[in-house]
């Protein structure tokens, strides 16, 4: 596998998020009218299924990945060739194992787990999915080897290609389920059978781009052994995956503890499917400012290891601070504007179930602020596993979760809160666990920058446009009906901060120029 053309650290992570951009809006495309298409008892078979499938995925790819990334940065930055595909082989070789065991455990165990789910119509949706772990567990070597050398590109091309096919064949099986007169269990399961055939096809792509540099550069160096490898590999990566399963089973135990505590105080199984479905409409929505997180934390990991590995702080320091301005400007406006705006963004996106749209709105209005909070914990995550203190994620995480099912048993178990309490509840987790990280940050990252001097300006941007939102969409809707009027308001209200964000200096020129085309980009909107 020959040597890629490695990229800067933020042109890594705008590619990344390029193409995350690109997936959320296939992804919207796709599970838009899937929920018109299914209804909330519909969705609610789809997300039981794919919470079981994200608790496992997590468990086999979260944290090898980005332990191999890290340790393939280190090599690459050492110029160690032969150390560097060793460890993608070890690698390769445990992920098969996990993969097949997670796969295996899914689909032989999909009635006991539909069942702790207090879903068991979703058995047949969780059996569809399970093929689709070990095709990730199988491509989550191949994505770390090249993001641990800086090229980010194979893992933009598979997740485009992921995306686009899940929405094209799930979509169509969904509606050709319901077409034949089946229930909308079974079309649940049609959908998510989608996910397995488009992991499929972006695993094949990316054995391709392996068939295709399968060349190594010359190198002197003598590998570490296997045994020392796996064990250096599963030192950095059990913490990291216990982390992130952790999140995944906090999801998991949302599911179930809302569904079982809705029927427990009154509640039947369908009325509790039905408010949890209407909950999972907000929750789309929810995971959208992470999801443009996600690839700065991708891109730091190998980025900060490399500079550690050359003992070049310097570079730390810039990476650091560039990748909280980089959150903050995205985290802010994305998650004040989903709760600001969160009624006619609901009714823009579902106009076919205009009261499932109103309820979820309700949700939506806390969950947007708690999505600023799970980006924090997503960068202080990264920052912290990158800087060697894997350990600190998983027990501000522990802290969390304990918050979560406390406060979930406490509101969401109240008749007068009922569903509106898991909201609440998943503010509460994840605003403890930004803030728990944060502190760790500061007393354990030597090269952290200022908080405030991060923060203040694109809080100030952020704050003026979350106030102009509502008045500027009442203002539209005299002229326009409700959709367009929704739509305009969020295109003016995005230009509304940009505008703001570089008049006060949130952006830098010294971030711009490590972009494709920096310093043009730079000077057309003379930053100095």
């Amino acid at each position: 596998m020959g040597k890629a053309r490695r990229q800067s650290f933020l042109s890594g992570a705008m590619i990344l998020t390029a193409t995350i951009a690109v997936t959320k809006v296939i992804g919207a495309l796709y599970k838009i009218p899937l929920g018109n298409l299914l209804d909330s008892e519909g969705m609610a078979h789809f997300y039981a299924a794919y919470n079981v499938y994200r608790l496992l995925l997590t468990l086999s790819t979260a944290g090898l990945p980005l332990a191999l990334s890290r340790m393939v940065s280190e090599a690459e930055a050492l110029g160690q060739e032969n150390q560097k595909h060793r460890i993608f082989h070890v690698a390769l070789s445990l992920f098969l194992a996990l993969g097949a065991l997670s796969s295996a455990a899914m689909f032989l165990l999909s009635g006991p787990l539909s069942a702790l789910l207090h879903d068991t119509l979703a058995q047949a949706a969780v059996q569809a999915l399970a093929p689709a772990v070990l095709f990730v567990c199988l491509m989550a070597p191949i994505r770390g080897f090249t993001q641990g050398q800086g090229n980010m590109k194979p893992t933009a091309a598979s997740e485009i290609i992921e995306s686009l096919s899940k929405a094209v064949i799930g979509f169509f099986l969904a509606w050709w389920l319901l077409r034949q007169g089946y229930p909308r269990h079974i079309a649940a399961a049609g959908a998510i059978g989608g996910v397995t055939v488009a992991t499929a096809l972006a695993l094949l792509a990316l054995l391709l781009y392996l068939l295709g540099r399968r060349g190594r550069r010359p190198s002197a160096d003598v590998p570490q052994g296997r045994r020392a490898i796996l064990r250096r590999l599963l030192r950095i990566g059990v913490p990291i995956t216990a982390g992130a399963c952790g999140m995944s089973l906090i999801t998991l135990l949302d599911t179930s503890l809302v569904l079982g505590t809705l029927q427990g105080s009154g509640c039947t199984q369908a009325e509790a499917t039905a408010l949890y479905g209407e909950y999972t409409y907000a929750l789309n929505l929810f995971t959208l400012p992470a999801a443009f997180i996600a690839p700065m934390t991708i891109s730091l990991i190998p980025a900060i290891s490399a500079d550690r590995a050359r003992h070049d702080t310097d570079a730390a320091r810039r990476h650091t601070a560039a990748a909280f301005r980089f959150t903050a400007l995205l985290a802010l406006p994305l998650g004040a504007g989903l709760s600001v705006l969160s009624r006619p963004l609901m009714d823009l996106l579902y106009p076919d179930i205009p009261q499932t749209a109103a309820a979820a709105a309700g949700h939506l209005t806390v969950l947007g602020v708690a999505s600023i909070c799970v980006c924090v914990m997503a960068l202080t995550n990264g920052l912290l596993q990158a800087n060697g203190r894997e350990d600190v994620p998983l027990w501000t995480l522990l802290i969390g979760g304990l918050t979560k099912i406390i406060s979930n048993y406490l509101l969401v178990g109240n008749p007068a809160i009922s569903i509106r309490g898991a909201d609440w509840s998943t503010l509460l987790c994840y605003g403890l666990i930004a803030a728990l990280n944060l502190i760790a940050v500061a007393r354990t990252v030597p090269e952290k920058p200022g908080y405030l001097s991060v923060l203040l300006r694109p809080l100030a941007a952020t704050a003026v446009m979350a106030v102009a939102a509502r008045p500027l969409f009442g203002l539209l809707s005299r002229g326009l009906s409700p959709r367009p009027a929704a739509a305009v308001t969020v295109v003016l209200c995005a230009a509304v901060y940009a505008a703001l964000a570089l008049a006060l200096g949130a952006v830098r020129r010294e971030d711009l120029v490590s972009l494709p085309k920096g310093d043009k980009i730079a000077d057309f909107l003379h930053i100095r």
